[in-house]
């Protein structure tokens, strides 16, 4: 089934646990989560950012709208770091049932307009909106974005914001960054941070960069409080790099022989962060 977004993260928050977003813009990524999402019966959301749309076209979706509206298990399709209205708008108009206006590298005041005037238009479509304040961190090997330094979330900003904007969710900044960190490197969540974030949070708390980070600090992000985590280079990276394995090895060019044992990889991911993020066999909650 295809649902809206704060449909499934309202639940995720009154039952803890989180709904993993996984950035598919590929067949074999999308077949991935969603076979996975039906194997675990967990929920999960199927995401792409303002450049993947772009490129993979509107056209695309058709197909992953009808996939997942086939499925017993409930998913949310969703626009990841979109920028601007435009960008809103062509993803709801796509057929997406939530979108993401990231306003967070601008002034404050700047942000709450931009994020306020998306959350009118995806409203009056019955669309869902995440909005995000504090900056997640970039290593450079994502397409997703970033900034070089963290500003982390102001607890008392949370509040404010969200009764500004109106915003179904909000993605918060507690030391996370997109893409796969320089070996050696182990980051480290704030989580005290989250947790003084959680006791005031209007809202379900989204996590960005989950990927590459620390299991027991993922999991313990998710109890705390996280009801979304979004996951992108550790399932494109399983699967490039069985692909490309498999390609080497063999020489072969059959897309089952090639891409079959990469999607298996791919799903083995997934069932990790499902675990994970506690969401294994909680789409009864939806049915």
């Amino acid at each position: 089934m295809l649902v809206s977004m704060k449909y499934l993260l309202d639940k995720a928050k009154d039952a803890d646990f989180a709904v993993g977003a996984f950035n598919a813009t590929e067949l074999a990524l999308v077949r991935s989560v969603v076979e996975q999402a039906e194997e675990s019966d967990s929920p999960a959301i199927i995401e792409a950012s303002a450049g993947e749309f772009e490129f993979v076209t509107k056209d695309f979706y058709k197909y992953v709208i009808e996939r997942c509206k086939d499925s017993r298990v409930p998913f949310a399709l969703h626009l990841d770091h979109g920028h601007t209205v435009e960008e809103c708008v062509r993803a709801i108009q796509a057929g997406f049932t939530s979108v993401m206006i990231d306003g967070s590298t601008l002034p404050y005041e700047e942000n709450v307009a931009l994020t306020k005037k998306v959350v009118e238009i995806a409203h009056a479509a019955g669309v869902t909106v995440e909005g995000e304040i504090g900056t997640i961190g970039a290593i450079g090997n994502s397409d997703e974005g970033g900034v070089t330094n963290i500003t982390y979330t102001r607890p008392e900003d949370v509040v404010d914001f969200v009764e500004k904007t109106g915003v179904d969710c909000l993605a918060i900044a507690i030391g996370t960054a997109h893409g796969i960190y320089p070996k050696g490197y182990t980051p480290k969540l704030q989580l005290e941070l989250l947790e003084e974030i959680k006791k005031i949070a209007p809202v379900p708390l989204v996590l960005h960069g989950g990927s590459n980070n620390p299991d027991d600090e993922i999991a313990k992000a998710c109890k705390i409080g996280i009801a979304k985590v979004n996951i992108s280079s550790d399932i494109k990276y399983a699967y490039f790099k069985k692909l490309d394995e498999v390609y080497k090895e063999t020489g072969g060019f059959v897309p089952a022989k090639v891409m079959g044992p990469a999607i298996v990889d791919t799903k083995a991911v997934v069932k990790n962060k499902m675990e994970l993020f506690n969401s294994v066999g909680k789409a009864s909650l939806y049915r």
